[in-house]
């Protein structure tokens, strides 16, 4: 897949000393994301990386993140505006030093620390990180503040063959 938003850095010139790159989505990436990632519209897109080398060619960073962007109330349908402020931890990684074609078993430890991002041929793309990192904070259900669901939609659900029992005259289980 092609990025949308690409901003790269050499991972070679990144030394013990941490380094600090301010990633900034212009309005044509902003309308592309937004696009990608089904939004109204992103108003700001913003990342501030930290930087540092590590062992073996790995560079940890950490992400303030400040976003603006306009999601779809799924109760009411209406766009609302959303601010989403968040810090990440991440590792950049040589691609060379990840198991190839081995499906990664997951546990509930590995799943706490720095989220693992693969570069090769020296090329860490914060742009592409910062794009990943927004979509993973976005509200996969977005309700706008205030917004109820009807009446009628409220209260327990009904058993699924509730209406088949009452018709044939049984009692559902």
């Amino acid at each position: 897949m092609e990025q949308v938003f690409s901003r790269t850095i050499r991972a070679g010139h990144i030394k013990e000393t941490p380094q600090e790159h301010v990633v900034v989505a212009d309005e044509t990436a902003r309308a592309a994301l937004a696009a990608l990632y089904g939004l109204g519209g992103i108003a700001k897109l913003r990342g501030v990386f930290v930087l540092r080398h590590e062992r073996g060619g790995v560079i940890a960073a950490t992400l303030d993140m400040q976003a603006a962007v306009t999601q779809t109330c799924v109760v009411t349908l209406e766009p609302f505006e959303v601010r989403i402020d968040e810090r990440s931890m991440l590792r950049f990684v040589p691609a060379r030093s990840l198991p190839e074609g081995e499906a990664e078993e997951l546990d509930p430890e590995s799943l706490e620390g720095p989220d693992d991002i693969p570069y090769s041929n020296d090329a860490i793309d914060l742009g592409a990180a910062l794009a990943e990192q927004l979509a993973l904070a976005l509200d996969p259900y977005p309700r706008k503040p205030g917004a109820e669901l009807p009446e009628e939609y409220r209260g327990e659900p009904e058993a699924p063959f509730a209406a088949l029992a009452a018709k044939f005259g049984k009692k559902p289980r």
